[in-house]
């Protein structure tokens, strides 16, 4: 005879929920890659999101933003609004870059390191760029020249 009245543990309660969001997970990344799989675009991005604020979007007037987004993500509605297709926004910034209203697309997305970057001004984006391109030549000529001291071994006696 089964014990009556036995309440599950809080940890079996959270395993069911985690393993739901898992294979939710699974299936929203299977579903992006049969999407962007045609158009031959590479993600960098593990996750992200992109707001578009509806009150200052000039979307019939410029287009730009449609224009720009190199997987179509972006699009027109019925009731004259941008509209997004989460599953094709690879979070490029290519929308940021064109739009002429600061502040009116705001794409937040993560990199596989787990850092998160914020961005919704050309401005910003520009910035952000600008610092990861500057690390990666950092790290570049470090390593080429790992140290001063190993500079100066290499090159002292030509110097001389």
């Amino acid at each position: 005879m089964g014990k009556k009245g036995v309440k599950p543990s809080e940890s079996t309660a959270s395993d069911i929920f985690s393993l739901l969001v898992e294979t939710s997970d699974k299936e929203k990344r299977k579903r992006r890659e049969q999407l962007l799989s045609p158009l031959g675009v590479k993600e960098f991005f593990v996750d992200g999101s992109i707001t578009i604020d509806k009150r200052t979007c000039k979307g019939v007037e410029c287009k730009l933003c449609i224009k720009a987004c190199p997987t179509n993500a972006l699009f027109w509605r019925a009731t004259g609004e941008v509209g997004i297709i989460e599953e094709l926004c690879i979070y490029c910034g290519a929308c940021v870059l064109n739009c002429i209203v600061d502040n009116c697309i705001k794409i937040t997305r993560k990199r596989e390191n787990g850092e998160i970057e914020r961005f919704s001004t050309p401005r910003a984006f520009t910035i952000l760029e600008h610092g990861i391109n500057a690390k990666k030549r950092h790290e570049r000529v470090r390593a080429v020249f790992p140290t001063a001291a190993d500079y100066l071994k290499l090159y002292k006696p030509l110097m001389t």
